[in-house]
């Protein structure tokens, strides 16, 4: 039977949301390519992981569990799952099209001879091969892409391929191995950045900032407002190359591209580069006092007005709503 391979990233102690959707997309393929799902976790107490990649469709999870994996290398990781991929012989590698994704998938290709192709938002099964959609141009244009040769790799773009419910009953047989965990370079220490905020390429909902905001000491208003929606917090490259924030949140060509169900662009008169980053999303809303920003080209719901009357008023009916449904 051929097989789906998949690589499931995780995060204190719990899957990332674009992991569990590439086990799903896999587990959706798999009725038309009649293939059994494979996922690999790597790290360190990551088998009680297993059961959650189950649930969503696999088949099979190889757990590499070691101590010295605690902290992501490159080489180690890459070498785990070139192992899976030489022993299953899979016709088809999903990765997540994360920062680690985008870091270990092209090493794996490389190491197993793949075909890669990246950031895809559609795939299909046309006469038993895999056929996949994806952007170029910064976005401008779209490619349907086939595979020579297998196997036939893709990284997927978070929050464009749907997650359906888990089924707990669902049990994966687990394969437990290991692997030569030396590396070049490896993690010194982590520092990461106060907790409690939504990542931004998972949020299903995402406020962001631009250069109409006037200043830095403006921008509590988009924080406020994804606060009280529980979205996550953009900006544009404006907003970030001015020093107003991190470039954490940054959103765009030489930023993150985001797919969230709601995208809300406040001030942002949306430059091409910014387009690339977040034109997938399902639902855009534009808030500029322009009504010739090219932003509402793009947008399924436009307001031509003060953002600095606008802002505030939605603040408190989305407290207000949200309160609601509490």
């Amino acid at each position: 039977m051929p097989s789906i391979v998949t690589f499931a990233e995780h995060r204190d102690g719990r899957l990332r949301r674009p992991s569990l959707e590439a086990v799903a997309e896999a587990r959706r393929l798999a009725g038309a390519l009649e293939a059994s799902v494979h996922a690999v976790v790597v790290g360190a107490a990551v088998e009680g992981l297993a059961s959650e990649l189950g649930a969503h469709g696999a088949d099979t999870v190889h757990v590499f569990d070691q101590p010295e994996l605690a902290s992501y290398a490159t080489e180690p990781y890459a070498r785990a799952v070139a192992q899976v991929i030489a022993a299953e012989k899979p016709a088809v590698v999903l990765v997540p099209f994360t920062s680690m994704g985008r870091d270990v998938a092209p090493r794996v290709a490389a190491r197993v001879g793949a075909g890669l192709v990246s950031d895809c938002i559609a795939l299909a099964v046309k006469d038993g091969r895999l056929e996949a959609r994806r952007p170029m141009y910064a976005g401008k244009v779209y490619a349907t892409v086939r595979w020579e040769g297998e196997p036939q790799m893709a990284t997927l773009r978070p929050n464009v391929f749907a997650l359906g419910a888990a089924d707990a009953s669902r049990k994966p047989e687990v394969r437990k191995g290991t692997v030569d965990t030396t590396a070049r370079a490896k993690v010194a220490s982590v520092h990461a950045t106060a907790s409690g905020k939504v990542e931004l390429t998972e949020a299903q909902i995402i406020v962001s900032g631009g250069r109409g905001l006037k200043g830095p000491e403006n921008f509590h208003l988009v924080e406020g407002l994804a606060a009280a929606m529980g979205a996550a917090v953009g900006a544009s490259r404006a907003v970030v190359d001015a020093g107003w924030v991190d470039h954490q949140y940054q959103v765009g060509q030489t930023g993150k591209t985001v797919s969230p169900t709601l995208y809300v662009a406040c001030g942002i008169s949306g430059a091409i580069q910014h387009l690339a980053g977040m034109s997938s999303s399902k639902y855009i809303v534009a808030i500029n006092k322009d009504a010739d920003a090219p932003i509402f080209k793009v947008a399924n719901y436009g307001i031509v007005g003060d953002l600095f009357e606008l802002l505030p008023k939605l603040t408190e009916a989305a407290k207000t709503y949200f309160a609601g449904k509490s």
